[in-house]
């Protein structure tokens, strides 16, 4: 059993037209699950609906918490990707599981998201990968601790020389 926990970010944006911001809405995951066409072996659980540039210290103790609390060797996390590394580093005190996070670079309710692909990307991941904490994100793997979120470029690159 994979267990999935969701915080919030940018896959779960809504846009309101009234206020011209983005706000998080409720998950979008168990769409984009179905729509991926992955219908059990997981247990789904939201911790938090926040912006990842909102997270707190006490907020990555929560996630770090829930993670440490779960019986599952498997853990997926959807996380805003400003901060997504950030967490990462956090995680790397749980032990002996398998953490995948995940998120988009635009919402999962916009045409021309990645959150379908990077969802079904990161369920992949956590099945196969070893125990760790990994950040997966348009098609690479990334170990936390070396990646971080390249703003100009709008995409995720190794902090390390392995390339």
């Amino acid at each position: 059993m994979i267990q999935i926990l969701t915080t919030g970010g940018t896959i779960d944006k809504v846009y309101f037209d009234a206020n011209s911001q983005f706000e998080i809405g409720d998950s979008v995951l168990p769409e984009l699950l179905t729509e991926s066409n992955i219908h059990g072996g997981y247990a789904l659980r939201e911790l938090m609906r926040k912006d990842s540039l909102e997270l707190t210290d006490k907020d990555r103790a929560a996630v770090l918490e829930a993670v440490n609390e779960t019986s599952s060797q498997r853990i997926l996390i959807t996380h805003g990707t400003d901060t997504m590394a950030a967490t990462g580093e956090v995680l790397k005190q749980a032990a002996g599981k398998t953490i995948v996070l995940t998120g988009a670079m635009q919402p999962a309710r916009m045409r021309r998201t990645d959150a379908i692909f990077n969802i079904g990307f990161a369920w992949s991941a956590v099945q196969l990968l070893p125990p760790g904490v990994y950040i997966a994100m348009n098609g690479e793997i990334f170990e936390a601790g070396a990646v971080r979120k390249n703003l100009a470029a709008q995409k995720f690159e190794r902090t390390d020389d392995a390339g």
